[in-house]
């Protein structure tokens, strides 16, 4: 198998490895792939220091070799030598076996045997000393021990076996040494004195069972429905974004999830206004079907009581990012995505669907199979279900008043004297072309209260006299009229304005194959061809909803 098809058979695979550890204690722990990879990195960075520690034991057996070497005949630093050389071998295998075999659910049991032959080798050297140059202290395998358990954990079964069987190395040492004809003290002495590498495999056996309950909660929550959570893409205060793929159809998508815990955290009041505030984005996104509008494929709650919903995998970049990476947009751009969005939201406004978070980290510009800047729009979590609302009158719909963004919330919604209506997405969608022309806000003020009042009281100046692109007239009033103070004198919705984004022209008609061209040039890594597997993390990085 090539090592292309080995890294796309690695992508359809489940995001959690199972990891069963056997019978009995400890069976049944599926430790998620991220916290698998996780372990093995540290156990890697173990395994190197390991390696330099016992290489450097080796170079000052030689060079400052110890005060007891043949005294009474005791063959010294040849069995030092002996022992720290293989220990280094040994931890060069280990960090060379995990970098061959990556993360994989054996990695953690080589690790315990690797943690047993260096409790051996400490076990040997502790005891090879003669008695009467002994130093009697806490011996060194107590120590890697406890390193250990914190470094990469098994199973608690597994973790105890193993630290046991390392805690056991002194006193196989000291057999080792009567052997060889060194007086050592009687078994049940050896035993005593070695006490504390017992009480430390006992202790070992703590973080095994934290990460165990940890993975298995974890392996709870991203079960998601039918589709299993491969990769973080973004959060925030309310919930997490992730990369997902159905169990069956290794179709990708995006999930978005209010984890129980950030709900536990708050007030019960503000659970239910978070729980409400995402039951409403799942119906309202659920009732669109403009193709414009981000694409819903499942919401539910999981077993541990976190709620979710499954929305299409969007490749591309949101405007915000668009414009602040590559400047601004040249006219006949802009009005060809305004068009779009207002397409979406059109169809939400005859719904009676007020959208009341438009902005342009909300509006994704995308690549839909041979279709480029295709426009989505995102995070439906503010709407307003209009006069038809249950809860418009309700603390959900006050406490929601004034939610938003303050580069782009109209004034009356910042006044907060007239009930939000369609002609808010209008201000915001005034705002966001302006954003698109000139890669300014309307207002740009040092706070967020002071910009507020700069959309309440101040008068915005015309694009065109903020960018040296050329901007047709139409278009600047256009845009203007939409930034009107008075909801009276804008566009009356979404509908209204996509008929006078239509009418606009522009010196050259931007089409598909002028947004393909710019693509290719700009965003070349986005514009190859489309597989079942989803596009590297730097080209969807940013492919998801709006987290608040």
């Amino acid at each position: 198998m090539t090592e292309d098809a080995q890294q796309h058979k690695r992508r359809l695979e489940p995001a959690l490895t199972p990891w069963r550890g056997g019978t009995g204690e400890g069976a049944g722990w599926v430790l998620p792939e991220d916290l698998l990879q996780e372990a093995s990195r540290r156990l890697s960075i173990l395994s190197a220091v390991a390696g330099v520690l016992w290489g450097i034991a080796l170079g000052l057996n030689n060079v400052f070799p110890p005060g007891f070497a043949g005294v009474n005949n005791h063959p010294y630093p040849w069995p030092g030598n002996l022992v720290s050389g293989l220990a280094v071998v040994t931890a060069l295998g280990l960090w060379l076996y995990i970098r061959k075999e990556r993360a994989r659910p054996a990695t953690l049991d080589v690790g315990l045997a690797f943690l047993v032959v260096n409790a051996f080798a400490l076990g040997l050297l502790d005891e090879w000393a003669p008695p009467e140059v002994r130093v009697r202290s806490v011996s060194w395998i107590a120590v890697v021990i406890l390193v250990y358990a914190m470094i990469a954990p098994s199973t608690p079964r597994k973790t105890l076996l193993a630290s046991l069987a390392a805690a056991s190395m002194d006193p196989l040492g000291a057999l080792v040494a009567h052997l060889r004809g060194v007086d050592v003290p009687p078994a049940a002495e050896v035993l005593v004195q070695y006490w504390p590498n017992y009480a430390a495999a006992l202790l070992a056996v703590v973080p095994s069972q934290v990460l165990q309950r940890l993975g298995r909660q974890i392996a709870r929550v991203r079960e998601a429905g039918s589709y299993q959570l491969v990769q973080e893409l973004g959060r925030g205060g309310m919930g997490e974004v992730w990369r997902a793929e159905h169990r069956l159809l290794a179709r990708p998508a995006a999930v978005k999830i209010v984890r129980p815990e950030v709900l536990h955290a708050a007030s019960d009041a503000e659970v239910r206004l978070a729980m409400q505030r995402f039951l409403r984005e799942a119906q309202a996104t659920s009732v669109l079907s403009s193709p414009h509008t981000i694409e819903l494929y499942d919401f539910g709650i999981t077993s541990e009581g976190a709620f979710y919903y499954v929305m299409e995998l969007l490749v591309g970049r949101d405007l915000e990012s668009l414009v602040r990476d590559f400047g601004p947009l040249p006219a006949d751009r802009t009005v060809y995505l305004l068009r779009q969005v207002c397409h979406s939201l059109a169809e939400a406004h005859s719904r009676d669907l007020v959208h009341r978070d438009i902005k342009p980290a909300n509006i994704y510009v995308c690549r839909m199979g041979l279709d480029y800047d295709f426009v989505k729009v995102l995070d439906f979590g503010l709407v307003k279900f209009g006069g038809r609302d249950p809860m418009r009158r309700t603390a959900v719909t006050a406490d929601l008043v004034t939610s938003g963004t303050p580069a782009y919330m109209a004034p009356e919604v910042i006044l907060g004297d007239v009930e939000s209506d369609r002609r808010a997405d209008v201000y915001a969608l005034g705002c966001v072309a302006y954003w698109m022309l000139t890669g300014r806000l309307v207002f740009e003020a040092e706070t967020p209260m002071k910009m507020l009042v700069e959309h309440v009281q101040a008068t915005p100046i015309p694009p065109s006299q903020r960018t040296e692109l050329p901007i047709p007239r139409e278009l600047d009033e256009l845009i203007m009229r939409c930034l009107e103070k008075d909801p009276e004198k804008r566009p009356r919705d979404a509908a209204e304005l996509f008929g006078m984004a239509c009418s606009c022209c522009t010196r050259s008609a931007w089409n598909n194959d002028a947004a393909r061209q710019w693509w290719e040039l700009h965003l070349p890594e986005l514009t190859r061809a489309l597989t079942l597997a989803v596009p590297a993390a730097p080209a969807v990085s940013r492919s998801t909803a709006a987290v608040h």
